[in-house]
């Protein structure tokens, strides 16, 4: 297992890119099964997860090529579909959540499609009822076998219908969206999630001849069609990331821009990180975060403590939840941050607590951070990673700490930030990359 060794405390200077959107390209790539035409993806990001999927695309079938970074060609016209029945599949799709994606288009175009149980993060429940129910309405007959961790879906035929979602879930959504593109009539999706990855997947559909409407709202009504085709298709930038590079500049005193960073679709996280304090200058399409000594979280009008809080789109996102709690550390004030959607998510707060942080667990789901006002720095400790956004939230603390901190399971980091350890010590962080301690 890999370790990050960081020498902490340094000011951080310069320009950064963000990668392409991981939850976007875990959609538009599993789109490619839907046709028998070539598509061109590009801003495809570098990571653990996107080519975990981009593996098993491969294995099952597609034709890709690498044209060049982050832009892939796919064709999916020769597959074969009794690998989705090997060990080898049930092994590798159990380590990426985001291949539950697959079976939408796979349902739509093949009339079955099996899925171990997937992996992914260890931050609480996650169910995938909304998946199979969106299935179920269509017409598609759902299999469980829950000892193997199996599932299997079959459908002679797809027909369209009315589907009331039970809750607004961005891959629920797009698996149904996914499947409904080619089945017959007319499928009406209420509640759907309407976040921007959700958008890009709609308008990607539509280009290759897919009848979608309504896309932006929770209101989606989709015209099944008899055949997809090809398309090109470039992936937004990742708003996460984005997100965490804001709070990185904060924390650490520095003054970094990024570059295109998609103004119209980061819906309220510049608001969320003002709120703190944090300072952000919109230069064309991109982001200055200027140097601040000092940053004071807001309060409401009625002088209570400002709290945060996720919700679906156009809400804030529950990927910066952890972002935000470890930027307020070091403001001047109080947050409370409560993470709403996982019960799992705040359980790192203990390593901060260790590095010096005055935070307060008040349960699963809810945090005080009473901000050290730059009084008392951060202190170098050595952690591990137990999950993506922890992990990152974990590495900005370790950044602003003064002294040498270690962070163990960097794979989980890996899984979806881009050469992450590059990329900051471009702009002046001292990372080193380990493959043991």
């Amino acid at each position: 297992m890999g370790t990050f060794i960081i020498e902490g405390g340094k000011e951080l200077h310069g320009e950064i890119t963000p990668q392409g959107a991981k939850n976007e390209a875990l959609q538009v790539i599993s789109a490619v099964l839907l046709t028998d035409q070539e598509i061109e993806i590009s801003n495809i990001p570098d990571i653990i997860d996107v080519n975990k999927l981009i593996e098993i695309l491969r294995n099952l079938g597609v034709k890709i090529q690498k044209k060049k970074k982050g832009t892939y060609t796919f064709k999916a016209d020769d597959l074969n579909l009794d690998y989705l029945k090997s060990d080898e599949f049930k092994t590798k799709g159990a380590g990426l959540r985001g291949s539950i994606m697959i079976m939408g288009p796979l349902l739509a175009r093949f009339g079955s499609a099996f899925m171990t149980k997937p992996g992914g993060d260890k931050i609480g429940r996650r169910r995938l009822d909304t998946h199979f129910d969106g299935f179920k309405k269509l017409g598609a007959e759902v299999v469980i076998d829950n000892e193997a961790n199996f599932f299997g879906i079959k459908a002679d035929k797809l027909k369209g219908t009315y589907i009331l979602l039970d809750e607004a879930s961005v891959t629920g959504t797009a698996n149904i969206i996914l499947a409904a593109v080619l089945a017959e009539g007319t499928t009406t999706i209420y509640n759907a999630a309407c976040e921007p990855y959700i958008q890009q997947l709609s308008k990607m559909l539509n280009n290759m001849g897919a009848k979608i409407s309504g896309i932006g709202s929770n209101l989606l009504t989709i015209e099944g069609v008899k055949k997809l085709g090809g398309t090109k298709h470039k992936i937004l930038p990742d708003m996460i990331e984005i997100g965490s590079w804001i709070g990185l500049a904060a924390i650490t005193r520095s003054e970094i821009t990024i570059k295109n960073v998609s103004w119209e679709n980061l819906g309220q996280i510049p608001r969320v990180f003002e709120k703190l304090g944090i300072k952000l200058i919109k230069k064309g399409d991109d982001m200055l975060i200027p140097k601040q000594e000092k940053y004071q979280i807001g309060n409401f009008m009625d002088g209570s403590i400002l709290s945060v809080s996720d919700a679906p789109w156009p809400g804030f996102t529950p990927d910066l939840l952890s972002i935000v709690l470890v930027t307020a550390t070091q403001a001047e004030g109080t947050v409370l941050v409560h993470q709403k959607m996982f019960e799992s998510r705040l359980f790192f707060v203990d390593k901060l607590i260790d590095m010096g942080a005055k935070i307060i667990l008040c349960d699963p789901h809810r945090a005080t951070v009473i901000g050290l006002n730059r009084q008392s720095p951060l202190k170098a400790t050595t952690m591990s990673s137990p999950d993506i956004r922890a992990g990152v939230s974990l590495l900005i603390a370790a950044l602003s700490a003064k002294g040498t901190s270690i962070i163990h399971n960097i794979e989980q980091i890996d899984r979806g930030y881009e050469a992450i350890d590059k990329k900051l010590n471009a702009l002046g962080a001292n990372i080193q990359r380990v493959s043991s301690l």
